[in-house]
């Protein structure tokens, strides 16, 4: 049973690598901040998680486990929320793209009513 664990330990390292990988090249080559956060954030977190299932199943210790599922939670709670404040940020400044947005839902966003 440890060599199986083993063995799927080293796939999920290897699919978590290559998924962060992925998501590296992305943030390098794609044309604007929103698709940049895109890439960042998606594939990063798969990989992340990938890789800590895999560490958790090299290290099958119950404290080391533990550590890696606060880890996993902390980025799942935190990388959507990062995305988001910086996209919205960019949107905000100029920094996008507009002939490269499917739908701009802020733009067709009412203005807001100072008055109430």
């Amino acid at each position: 049973m440890s060599d199986v664990a083993d063995l799927l330990s080293a796939a999920f390292l290897v699919a978590g690598a290559l998924l962060s990988l992925a998501a590296g090249i992305g943030v390098v080559r794609f044309p604007d901040v929103l698709s940049r956060m895109h890439a960042a954030t998606k594939p990063q977190i798969l990989g992340l998680l990938l890789i800590l299932i895999g560490v958790g199943l090299r290290l099958r210790t119950g404290a080391d486990i533990a550590t890696l599922v606060l880890v996993g939670v902390f980025q799942l709670a935190t990388a959507p929320v990062a995305a988001q404040m910086v996209g919205r940020a960019a949107y905000r400044a100029g920094r996008h793209r507009s002939d490269l947005l499917v739908t701009d839902e802020l733009a067709d966003a009412a203005p807001a009513n100072p008055d109430r």
